[in-house]
């Protein structure tokens, strides 16, 4: 726990668990309610002095930010991968992602402008108007496991760059990359008062950040469960919610079989599946399903899965038990309803071992619902509308991958599949960070990305002046 810049001691801690041999990294202090009112009491203070803190200096303090993690970028990617399970190359990568969203968000915070507004659509006027764009409140930024600091830095950074003040309220599982960035930020330049991170679980500490007056915005990434949960409590306040999915991929019989294995290996299996937007559902063209099972097998089985510290990991443990036991169960769920496992659909230790899984019921879990594990299912189609209705036949739209060179085919399943972002002939696990990034349906409100997160982190103040004298 930090607040004003200090790490807070508590007796009652928070141990953060290596997920793949199950020892403690790390005991941070847990949040009580007199933390809550504490953070909240100055984070009050702290929007007080970045409202009326120049653009340019909140973009230099988000600059430094991005500078300082780049500087630490081993110990942030040591403690990112022994508290989330991902390999170490996994969090690498992920610290340079965290460096360009901060630049991004500084640059989002020089750029935010209003628009002006003509009142002499009916009749002339001496009226002139436009409308700026005023930072909100105090923003609490709730952050999952799989991501901890990149995540973080897209609701933070933005938040920021706008002139909020932030609560975060890092994933209980993985706090430790979040107070690290805290430090970072105030390293860099940030009043104190502006960050405070609050650690503990979602039904206390969370739930009382989401229902208290003071926070005036909410931005979350999590399950949709929790998702609706957040905005059945939340009253008034503004909300984004980058919620879960269960991304499919088309895969046209035209497509190369062997370069889509690949895509698909490396967008399913990404930190052992726990990616909002990994591959879980692959459609094949019936006359090229067995080519494509054939590939996409001898693709993963390749891949070397264990201790995510050594530099040959590919992928990492779950997260937890609770997660290996859901990933068994998926799998169970579609065997039991006609489904062959190809490969994997077993535990080993911590890991849950990469799997294919094919001819599945489309009423199956691991059709329906986010499995959130290193499970790929292969089923086939034999029309392009049928594809499209099997894609769209869930109650998630985060992002889709088609895989055609008939740009035609390409562009008639962009326009009909219901998600967020539909990527042609590109896995739907692609993300740069300044894209507009959110769904559709159960995957969410609103979009991330800080060009597009800062205009959701503020409200429109309108300004009319009439020119017409005084009498």
């Amino acid at each position: 726990m930090l607040i004003k810049g200090t790490r807070i001691n508590k007796d009652k801690k928070v141990e953060v668990i290596n997920p793949y041999n199950d020892q403690v990294i790390e005991s941070l202090g847990m949040s009580e309610a007199c933390d809550i009112d504490e953070a909240i009491t100055i984070a009050l203070k702290g929007f007080q002095v970045l409202k009326n803190m120049p653009a340019g200096e909140r973009a230099k303090i988000l600059e430094k930010t991005s500078e300082i993690i780049n500087r630490d970028k081993e110990k942030f990617s040591r403690a990112i991968a022994l508290e989330s399970g991902k390999t170490i190359n996994e969090a690498r990568g992920e610290v340079d992602r965290a460096t360009n969203t901060m630049k991004l968000s500084a640059v989002a915070a020089t750029e935010l402008t209003g628009e002006t507004v003509r009142f002499d659509l009916t009749s002339p006027s001496k009226k002139i108007g436009f409308f700026i764009r005023v930072p909100l409140g105090v923003v609490c930024a709730i952050t999952p496991f799989n991501f901890p600091l990149n995540l973080s830095c897209h609701k933070i950074g933005p938040a920021i760059a706008a002139g909020n003040s932030v609560i975060h309220k890092p994933a209980t599982k993985t706090p430790i990359s979040g107070v690290m960035l805290a430090e970072a930020l105030v390293e860099a330049g940030l009043p104190a008062e502006a960050i405070s991170v609050l650690i503990g679980p979602g039904s206390t500490v969370g739930m009382s950040l989401i229902k208290h007056s003071h926070i005036k915005k909410i931005s979350f990434t999590g399950s949709l469960e929790v998702g609706e949960i957040i905005t059945s409590n939340c009253g008034m306040k503004r909300v984004t919610m980058e919620l879960g999915s269960n991304s499919a991929v088309v895969v046209f019989e035209d497509a190369p079989l062997d370069l889509v294995a690949k895509k698909v290996r490396k967008g399913g299996y990404t930190l052992a599946g726990q990616v909002c937007i990994s591959i879980q559902r692959v459609y094949v063209a019936d006359k090229v399903a067995d080519d494509f099972l054939d590939a996409l097998l001898s693709e993963v089985t390749q891949i070397k899965y264990g201790d995510q510290l050594l530099p040959e990991t590919e992928m990492g443990p779950m997260i937890d038990r609770d997660a290996l036991s859901k990933a068994q169960h998926f799998c169970e769920d579609a065997v039991q309803g006609g489904g062959r496992i190809i490969t994997g659909g077993k535990r080993e230790g911590s890991v849950f071992t990469p799997t294919i899984i094919s001819d599945v019921s489309e009423d199956a879990l691991v059709i329906q619902e986010e499995a959130f594990a290193p499970i790929v299912a292969v089923n086939r189609f034999w029309t392009v509308d049928e594809a499209i209705q099997k894609v769209n036949d869930t109650k998630y739209g985060l992002q889709a991958g088609v895989f055609t060179n008939d740009i035609t085919r390409a562009l008639e399943c962009a326009r009909a599949i219901d998600a967020g972002g539909i990527l042609i002939n590109e896995m739907p696990t692609f993300r740069v960070d300044n894209m507009p990034y959110g769904g559709t349906k159960g995957s969410g409100i609103g979009r991330e990305g800080p060009a597009f997160a800062i205009k959701e982190m503020t409200e429109e103040k309108l300004i009319v002046l009439d020119q017409n004298p005084l009498t």
